[in-house]
């Protein structure tokens, strides 16, 4: 009797799945997809109810033929793809391309890589779902409509490598009509008031203006501040009313896909992409010394909140014996998902709740612990106890002015044991307060404010609104989100995604050309029609047929109409030597300015906006050469300078016959391979950033500037360099560490910035 065979996707789930899987089974990974839709064509016919025209992909011809000889010795062959719609799409071409070797083909799905789980898939398997299948091909043949179709459009009028996508460029929208609210956005001026009052018991407080006149309170400039002033002078404040109640606040639930993004996007700093990645690798599991690879949460790619019951009931055990009985609620929580989630797999939580992140800590990288204790936290948190509070209201009147002061005592922390709250989220006690009762005033603060425009979207709050407005699913965003920045169209400036010049233009063609498709209800609605498709309740060609019935002429139209502006867009610039008009181009390196009256005048310059989102032209500066060693090959001065695109390197002067050169080393150890150095690199827009010079061996990488030391806190391997308010201080990258010192001037080039192994170009 042969063994049987079970095909998975990673080889990582290989190696976790063997060790508890006996002899009789073998484990086989498919390494992601194996077919899809042909590069270099559209492949799809359309006259044929849209078939796709699949291909087996060229790196994946070896996987394939291993796949096909080990099913052929299989009695049965076990398709376990991640357990979704893309794991089914898997599932159903590695069944399409063995079909003819294996005897016996059934699909299983487990949520966790536990020997339980996998045991309990392998007693239950089922057949292919055709309906999942369904709704992915529908996905995939409308993305590669849209895209194949319209991107040779962009390449014609924009710039070659453009490309849309039926949900990307929606993504686009957003954030483009974002920054253009913020460049017309006109603020108003306003004045916050607040006093610093005591009364006879410790401590002072401070209540800030509600109401003048029985309305509610609005100081529109310096003269009604000072008029405020003028009528509190000499006048008592006295507390009117006092409210206490006590508050109950409830856990959130546990993790999905989009709020695991936007936490770790808040808290930890990460992208929506690097997220998904550390989450990947702590669901196929990872090496915990004695315990060896163990599997450290759930699936990731899920929008259920829903908790099994011996997971919840691990949890109450794993609470009743850490925290005590009074931290278990009176009944489990049970958190209702949002209106359209698929429900097939649990919400984000830890496989074994016992394996607290500290146990983890010396074994994981510092971004894998960062995470799993997130993930842990905030399940633990889910199921505890709600926190409670004693709040207190108190209403003070001066005149015809009414002030308000709030202030908590915590009677009980419950969930907050596990997860504290922010500095942001709490509010300081308020002393003994009465009706009646006189108080002192210690200070008026008055502070200037303008109304802000509307803040720009960072990755987590971008995902939170593709969530609501039902644009995509919570395993598209990261792909969302990079696919914006990979092709140019947006950047992160600091933490918030901006629009480059190239995303406006790309946004404006596709906005006056495809205005239903560009529109943020139709997309939804497809989402929707999507999964009428997996539930089997809507037939994936009709979908297409009624998409391509409104796509196809849109297309024919905008083929003809829309304009070309490859020779530029006006930039409302004079050339500052002819005096004709800039106009800002795209090329490969990025956006530039370039006068309009080229070949004629060959003015060039990289420019900026402001923050009315005018442009304006950059003046480049003489680049300044600091001396950094000898060159080791012929005995001439290395120097640092400066790249085009902005990032330091180490040459030699001794350039063009002594070719040696090296990117500029930050003297810091890579923390995630060990084996290579942190260096300062650029983007293509010209944003330092600092990365793993072992690329692409390993790709880790910060925006912030590294410095070598431990944190003390939390052992970091390093710690950043970060301008606040306050100045310019070093502080750990961990976001809930929290560490920070004083900042000290010191070599603008550390020695390990120069070593003997600086490579020649």
């Amino acid at each position: 009797m042969g063994k049987n065979l079970i095909i998975v996707e990673s080889p990582a789930k290989v190696k976790t799945i063997k060790k508890f899987l006996g002899p009789q089974y073998a484990v086989h990974a498919s390494v992601g997809h194996v077919r899809d839709l042909p590069s270099n064509t559209l492949g799809v016919d359309e006259s044929n109810d849209f078939a796709p025209q699949y291909q087996v992909i060229d790196n994946k011809k070896k996987v394939v033929s291993e796949l096909r000889a080990a099913a052929a010795k299989a009695e049965t062959v076990f398709l376990a793809p991640d357990p979704d719609r893309e794991g089914e799409a898997i599932a159903w071409h590695v069944a399409e391309l063995i079909r003819d070797k294996a005897k016996n083909i059934k699909r299983i799905q487990f949520n966790e890589i536990t020997a339980r789980a996998v045991l309990e898939a392998l007693e239950s398997p089922r057949e292919l779902n055709a309906s999942l299948f369904d709704a992915q091909q529908a996905r995939r043949v409308l993305d590669r409509l849209v895209g194949y179709k319209i991107s040779p459009l962009l390449w014609k009028t924009v710039k070659r490598g453009t490309s849309a996508g039926r949900v990307q460029s929606v993504a686009l929208k957003l954030v483009v009509e974002r920054e253009m609210k913020r460049e017309t956005f006109v603020p108003e001026e306003y004045w916050l008031n607040k006093v610093h009052l005591s009364a006879a018991v410790l401590p002072p407080f401070v209540a800030d203006l509600v109401k003048i006149r029985g309305k509610k309170a609005r100081v529109a400039n310096a003269e009604e501040a000072t008029a405020l002033e003028s009528s509190i002078k000499g006048v008592l404040f006295q507390v009117s009313a006092v409210e206490e109640k006590e508050r109950r606040r409830a856990p959130q639930p546990p993790f999905i896909t989009s709020s695991l993004q936007q936490a770790a996007n808040q808290r930890l700093n990460y992208s929506t992409k690097r997220t998904m990645n550390i989450t990947q690798r702590l669901y196929e599991g990872v090496e915990l010394g004695e315990l060896g690879l163990t599997a450290l949460i759930t699936y990731m790619r899920t929008d259920s909140t829903r908790i099994a019951t011996e997971a919840q009931s691990a949890a109450c055990d794993f609470i009743a014996s850490r925290f005590g009985q009074d931290y278990l609620p009176p009944k489990p929580h049970i958190y209702k998902s949002k209106t359209g989630a698929q429900d097939a797999h649990e919400a984000i939580r830890p496989v074994d709740v016992t394996i607290v992140p500290d146990e983890t800590k010396a074994f994981l990288p510092p971004d894998q612990y960062a995470v799993y204790r997130l993930v842990w936290s905030r399940f633990v948190a889910s199921q505890m106890a709600a926190a409670r509070f004693h709040d207190t209201t108190s209403r003070i009147i001066c005149g015809e002015s009414e002030w308000k002061a709030k202030g908590e005592r915590l009677l009980f922390p419950g969930f907050l044991a596990v997860m504290p709250a922010g500095r942001e989220e709490t509010t300081a006690e308020l002393p003994p307060l009465a009706a009646g009762q006189i108080l002192t005033l210690d200070k008026l603060e008055q502070t200037q404010k303008l109304t802000q425009p509307p803040a720009r979207y960072t990755e987590a709050s971008l995902v939170r609104e593709l969530e609501e407005r039902g644009i995509g699913r919570p395993s598209t965003y990261a792909a969302i989100i990079s696919t914006l920045q990979d092709r140019e169209y947006a950047c992160i400036d600091e933490k918030y995604l901006v629009p480059t010049d190239l995303g406006r233009i790309v946004c404006r063609q596709l906005s006056e050309h495809f205005v239903r498709l560009m529109d943020v209800g139709f997309t939804a609605q497809m989402e929707e029609n999507l999964d009428k498709v997996a539930e089997g309740s809507q037939q994936r060609v009709d979908l297409l047929r009624s998409f391509a019935a409104e796509f196809n002429p849109n297309l024919n139209a905008a083929a003809e109409n829309m304009r070309s502006v490859k020779g530029g867009v006006d930039a409302n610039l004079p050339c500052p030597l002819c005096g004709k008009s800039l106009v800002i181009k795209f090329g490969k390196a990025g956006d530039f300015l370039a006068c309009s009256g080229y070949p004629e005048c060959r003015y060039t310059s990289n420019f900026m906006r402001d923050e009315n989102g005018d442009v304006k032209a950059m003046t480049p500066k003489r680049q300044e050469l600091t001396k950094v060693g000898v060159c080791p090959e012929c005995g001439k001065d290395l120097v640092v300078k400066k790249s085009r695109m902005g990032s330091r390197f180490i040459a030699c002067t001794g350039y063009p016959d002594c070719r040696r050169a090296a990117p500029l080393s930050t003297g810091v150890d890579c923390p995630r391979c060990g084996d290579g150095e942190l260096v300062e690199k650029s983007t293509r827009r010209g944003k330092i950033f600092y990365s793993c010079n072992q690329y692409p061996k390993c790709d880790f990488a910060t925006w912030d500037k590294p410095v070598p030391g431990v944190c003390p806190q939390c052992d970091s391997l390093y710690l950043v360099e970060k301008a606040r308010r306050d100045g310019v201080k070093i502080v750990c990258p961990t976001k809930w560490c929290g560490y920070v010192q004083e900042h000290v001037a010191g070599l603008a080039i550390p020695p390990q910035a120069v070593c003997a192994q600086t490579p020649s170009l």
